[in-house]
């Protein structure tokens, strides 16, 4: 925690400021509005993700640029979908088409908003999408991973699709895809499933190991089972858990409310919880692994949209029975974090968006 307070928020606080200088050039004033907006409100995702880079601090300057850029693209997108009135398929896979780009280093750039109604958004896109190559070119290791990286992204890209098409077509599309991966996963429920595509955590430890240039196969398969499904579906679920009653009034799909009640909830995820921490046990460093779940479990259960769900409250209490000393310093931790980010700044993007719709 020493290296990511002396170093990673600080200097992804720097590579946020300089996208957001970008966002605030946009031409279009919807597309600079949500590009603005996952900055604001989703800070925590690329802070998040540059932990990675306190595990290799002498290729950070690789890392984080890396992570904040990928990270913001998708935060990026995902309120485009959230927000577009088409709710076109075609539209939707076209502009994640950014996200495989991104992570491809010989791929040309798509024109990404082809079937979107907005589209002048001055190449801030592109520039996302060409410092993600960029980055990846300097990682020693990455075709070791490019393979994993570019089928986990691949995922991420399909759940992002399928959940953003017509509420009609959202269910059954995303059962008939859960149908062609059931076998590998007979485990899982399909929304369990589906919100382990929905991480990004897997791709940005895959860029972690990249970086070291002995990377072998071996490490890298190690890193595919340990982190697929279960940490990265423990990762979605959690984040869907505090969001039930915003996605419920939203009438927004919540992968949470699929279980049958409380009981089943926090027993599905705590039964995942304690496989992803028993998995990253194979893994070089599992201690780094294992901090990374009990943050993980720490942020979102100390999320304020907890108190304020008497059902999630309830399960994040059960959740967090014989908390380790190290998910409690995390719990604290975030807290601390969450106190950082309420700067005046930050309220005054808020202020500015709400008065421009």
């Amino acid at each position: 925690m020493n290296r990511v307070y002396r170093y990673i928020l600080p200097e992804v606080g720097s590579q946020l400021s300089s996208w957001r200088e970008a966002a605030s050039a946009i031409p279009d004033p919807e597309l600079k509005k949500q590009a603005i907006a996952s900055m604001t409100s989703k800070r925590f995702h690329c802070e998040g993700g540059a932990v990675y880079a306190a595990a290799n601090l002498p290729q950070r300057h690789i890392l984080i640029p890396l992570i904040v850029a990928l990270q913001t693209i998708s935060d990026y997108l995902d309120n485009l979908c959230d927000r577009s009135t088409s709710l076109d398929e075609a539209d939707f896979r076209r502009l994640h088409q950014a996200m495989l780009d991104a992570v491809d280093p010989a791929a040309s750039l798509h024109d990404y908003y082809a079937f979107h109604g907005e589209k002048d958004d001055g190449g801030y896109l592109d520039r996302l999408v060409k410092t993600c190559q960029s980055c990846i070119c300097m990682l020693p290791s990455y075709a070791f991973v490019q393979e994993q990286v570019t089928e986990w992204v691949r995922l991420y890209c399909d759940l992002q699709v399928y959940k953003h098409i017509r509420l009609d077509l959202r269910e059954a599309k995303l059962l008939e895809w859960w149908e062609r991966y059931r076998p590998q996963y007979p485990e899982l429920l399909w929304n369990e499933f589906a919100a382990a595509t929905g991480s990004t955590l897997g791709v940005f430890n895959l860029f972690l190991a990249s970086s070291d240039k002995f990377l072998t196969e071996d490490a890298v398969q190690r890193i595919r089972t340990a982190y697929f499904p279960y940490l990265c579906s423990l990762h979605i679920l959690l984040d869907y858990l505090i969001d039930m009653d915003e996605d419920k009034r939203g009438g927004d799909l919540n992968f949470c409310s699929y279980y049958s009640g409380p009981e089943e909830t926090e027993a599905r995820i705590g039964m995942i919880a304690d496989e992803a921490r028993r998995r990253v046990g194979a893994l070089d460093h599992p201690r780094f692994h294992r901090m990374v779940i009990e943050g993980l479990l720490a942020l979102y259960l100390s999320d304020p949209k907890v108190k304020n769900q008497r059902k999630v409250k309830k399960i994040s209490r059960r959740l967090m029975r014989n908390s380790p000393l190290t998910r409690l310093f995390f719990w604290i931790n975030s807290l601390w974090i969450r106190r950082m980010n309420s700067d005046p700044a930050d309220s005054e993007i808020k202020i500015s968006l709400e008065r421009n719709g």
